[in-house]
């Protein structure tokens, strides 16, 4: 096989290695990364804690998860740009700066408001880290070690979702729910140090005539934005005049960058050209379903063991534990069963296996046992980890290398709004029931987790057309 990088004076088995530089720098650029996909749930065990010391309601006080989720979807596709405008490591740095100053503010708000409005910030900071860290990454391993050293790195990102809601209820249990934002600004802290020593320099490298698309910027967050509002207020009360409205402006939003996307001569703010690929776009509408599932069920199940069952918030967060175990177990395996079985079938049976996981909260509460509830959370766990990786592998395999950095982007854009509208699509659902005054509490959640269900079940129909063999296979 021929290199299409330059000659070297390495020898090609010490230019393939892995040395312990490298994985210090992937594994410090890394720390941020589990930060801000930690933070997507983390909080989610404290939304009950936080709406009776803020004084106000479900349906409020979940835009601190929602918010979040939207700000991290409407900023990463700023992350191109700015590595090429003022360098990568500036900008990771100025990021993680930001993400551990909002932080604070979180632990330290006075009100509902003032606590979204904080936690938005951080989505600012928490939607760069990420993809400016791979872009880094990737960058100074080169194409030939970028594979094993991601598969090094990735596991804890993987992971930080699960684990999110266990470590929040040990938090908040502890010492109380402004420690969930409180613990990002130590840890936030040593991350920069290190990375002032350790990541090289790469202000050589920027491009000062990159201009950025301004035109996409005005169409897209807007539009991602007045979507995500209009239908999260739709999920519970229907769409009156206002929000209708709203909706609609959102979508002329929408279909005014697609159209600006297509036209634009220089890299838009979303490639929208990726989409022309099959595979690509199976894996994004996948991408999107999977993170409204996992990020609204992140809120709901938390929830449920607080409010149905009557447990305190550290038994709530132990409960979640056989998740992220299930998780941690399959997540490694995953990559081997797909080069066996083939994408279609693992992300498949994957999939059952989180709908079957979750067939339980869906029953009435006096039927299903806390034995029952754990199996049923460790069959989820296993669940998601064998979806994910093949996902992602769905991703990258199907765009050229040069569209791998636009890839991530759009990747990372469609997990967070999916689980943007999911999760502020089922807290309004919720809360509607739970107002509504025609059943119990456990009532309410089983109707919700009916909902949470259905959007497990769309993910069937893209996963069904997967290839059914990994690239490469005869």
């Amino acid at each position: 096989m021929k290199h299409t990088v330059p000659p070297s004076a390495v020898p090609p088995d010490e230019e393939d290695r892995l040395d312990p530089q490298l994985v210090r720098i992937g594994l410090v650029l890394v720390l941020a990364a589990v930060l801000a996909s930690l933070d997507g749930t983390i909080v989610n065990v404290g939304v009950g804690p936080m709406a009776s010391g803020l004084s106000t309601t479900l349906s409020v006080i979940q835009w601190v998860s929602t918010g979040y989720l939207l700000t991290v979807a409407l900023v990463a596709p700023l992350a191109g740009w700015l590595i090429e405008r003022f360098g990568g490591k500036r900008m990771w740095l100025a990021s993680v700066a930001v993400f551990v100053a909002a932080s604070a503010l979180s632990g330290m708000a006075w009100s509902p408001s003032a606590l979204i409005a904080f936690r938005m910030l951080q989505g600012v900071g928490g939607g760069l880290m990420e993809p400016i860290g791979q872009a880094i990454v990737a960058k100074i391993a080169g194409p030939r070690r970028i594979g094993r050293l991601i598969g090094v790195i990735t596991m804890p990102v993987a992971l930080a979702p699960i684990l999110g809601p266990v470590l929040g209820g040990i938090l908040v249990h502890g010492a109380g729910w402004r420690w969930l934002f409180y613990l990002n600004v130590p840890v936030g802290i040593a991350a920069l140090v290190l990375a002032v020593r350790i990541v090289p320099d790469d202000r050589g490298e920027r491009q000062t005539t990159l201009k950025p698309d301004v035109l996409g910027l005005v169409l897209l967050p807007p539009g991602l934005a007045a979507v995500v509002y209009a239908l999260s207020h739709a999920g519970g009360h229907g769409l009156d005049l206002r929000h209708a409205l709203l909706l609609a402006a959102g979508f002329a939003l929408l279909a005014g960058y697609v159209v600006h996307a297509l036209r634009i001569r220089t890299a838009p703010l979303l490639d929208l050209r990726l989409f022309a690929g099959r595979g690509f776009t199976l894996a994004s509408i996948n991408t999107f379903l999977l993170g409204a599932t996992l990020y609204s069920s992140m809120l709901l199940i938390p929830l449920y063991f607080l409010q149905v069952r009557g447990l305190s918030t550290l038994q709530a967060a132990l409960m979640l534990a056989p998740q992220a175990i299930g998780t941690a177990v399959v997540t490694p395996l995953a990559g081997r069963f797909t080069d066996t079985y083939g994408p279609r079938a693992v992300v498949v049976v994957g999939i059952v296996l989180t709908l079957l996981g979750t067939v339980p909260f869906v029953l009435p509460t006096a039927h299903g046992g806390f034995a029952v509830l754990v199996a049923a959370l460790f069959v989820r766990g296993v669940g998601f980890g064998a979806i994910t990786p093949p996902n992602v592998a769905a991703t990258y395999t199907s765009v050229r290398r040069s569209q791998v950095s636009a890839a991530t982007s759009a990747r990372t854009v469609l997990n967070r709004i999916g689980g943007s509208i999911g999760t502020a699509v089922l807290a309004v659902i919720l809360q509607s029931a739970l107002a509504d005054g025609g059943g119990s509490v456990g009532d309410a959640y089983v109707h919700t987790f009916w909902w949470s269900l259905a959007f497990g079940a769309l993910t069937l129909v893209p996963a069904a057309m997967y290839p059914r063999r990994a690239p490469g296979q005869d």
